[in-house]
């Protein structure tokens, strides 16, 4: 069995830095010609607006907002195309303002099929190579419920967002607890995972994602969008580590260079950390964001981490990564496979 299935990991996702010009703006991306963005997750870098996330189920001009329980936006001056190397935006400053960053992942170039696998009928983006599927649906409040994901194998983590009313995001995360399916995080706020029934304390499958009638998932007549994925070796990762406590951190193993990671206190109330390798190009890595505030980038070394060739190690004792025996989830994409499905080993930052 090949190590990777995925030797350009760029062609599924990547991370792009440019600068807002506050007019009309075609970004092109900087890896694989063919990456076609049909998730495309926005940042303000300079500026403390909210990030802004699109994708090309829901289309152009629907703004969601991961550090807000606000529900789907409408405007006409952010996200208004997604190209084939890229997107447009036009005079949002929260897309197309100073200094910006945004994650694009590739599903199934805009098109979507019915899935009929779950209870509820689902409209399903799904590219079952990377993994990765956005689902929209509509509520029945029907107790339990399940909808179809489209990827073939059981999904690790999944979040899932009302788009008509305001309920904060609801996160299923594999990492959690060791029976996971029986808590919940959400992704705009700080609180640790919490035993809560909302996914019917039943686990996804390679077919379905379960869940209860809870209104942040599953109101009567409410639409609703999940974003989902599934693990490939040598390209996402979605698992948990255990803090140490010390300046000198727990070494986390992913098998891949890290292009992209997101980190969160299972275990305690603590906030959503991201960061990617374009923003910072060399160790130790401090550029960092929050998927849970609107604030600017903060680059102090209070959380420094260092990206290597087959993971990462953490490099402070912040309470947000590395509290002595607590529990972090994280989910990690790649910028290079460890080895190459040839054997070609990557080279560390």
């Amino acid at each position: 069995m090949a190590y990777t299935t995925i030797d350009d990991p760029s062609a599924y996702f990547q991370a792009k830095t440019y600068t807002g010009t506050s007019n009309i703006h075609d970004v092109t991306l900087d890896g694989n010609s063919d990456m076609q963005p049909d998730f495309v997750w926005f940042k303000n870098r300079t500026v403390g607006y909210s990030h802004h996330l699109y994708d090309s189920s829901r289309g152009v001009n629907k703004p969601l907002y991961s550090d807000l329980a606000n529900v789907e936006g409408s405007i006409t001056n952010g996200l208004t195309r997604f190209d084939p190397d890229g997107f447009r935006v036009t005079s949002a400053a929260s897309v197309n303002e100073n200094s910006m960053v945004c994650w694009n992942w590739k599903a199934n170039g805009s098109t979507t099929a019915s899935n009929s696998d779950g209870s509820i009928t689902s409209t399903v983006q799904a590219n079952t190579d990377a993994g990765f599927s956005i689902v929209t649906y509509t509520g029945n409040s029907n107790n339990p419920s399940s909808i179809g994901h489209g990827l073939g194998v059981v999904p690790k983590f999944y979040i899932i967002k009302q788009r008509n009313s305001a309920n904060a995001w609801k996160v299923y995360h594999s990492g959690m607890a060791t029976n996971p399916e029986d808590y919940v995080m959400e992704l705009n706020t700080t609180g640790a995972r919490e035993d809560n029934a909302i996914w019917n304390d039943t686990g996804p499958t390679s077919s379905v994602i379960n869940f209860t009638d809870h209104g942040a998932v599953n109101q009567s007549g409410d639409t609703y969008v999940a974003y989902c994925f599934a693990e490939k070796q040598g390209y996402s990762k979605f698992v948990s580590y255990v803090g140490n406590g010390n300046a000198s951190g727990p070494f986390v193993y992913t098998g891949f260079k890290p292009a992209f990671i997101i980190i969160k206190s299972s275990s305690s109330a603590q906030g959503w950390w991201m960061g990617d390798s374009k923003r910072s190009t060399y160790n130790t890595q401090a550029a960092s964001l929050y998927p849970n505030k609107a604030d600017a980038e903060y680059t102090g070394t209070a959380h420094a981490l260092d990206w290597l060739s087959n993971g990462f190690k953490i490099r402070n004792d912040n309470s947000r990564f590395n509290t002595s025996n607590a529990s972090y989830i994280y989910m990690a994409f790649a910028e290079n496979p460890f080895v190459t499905s040839t054997g070609i080993p990557t080279t560390a930052r």
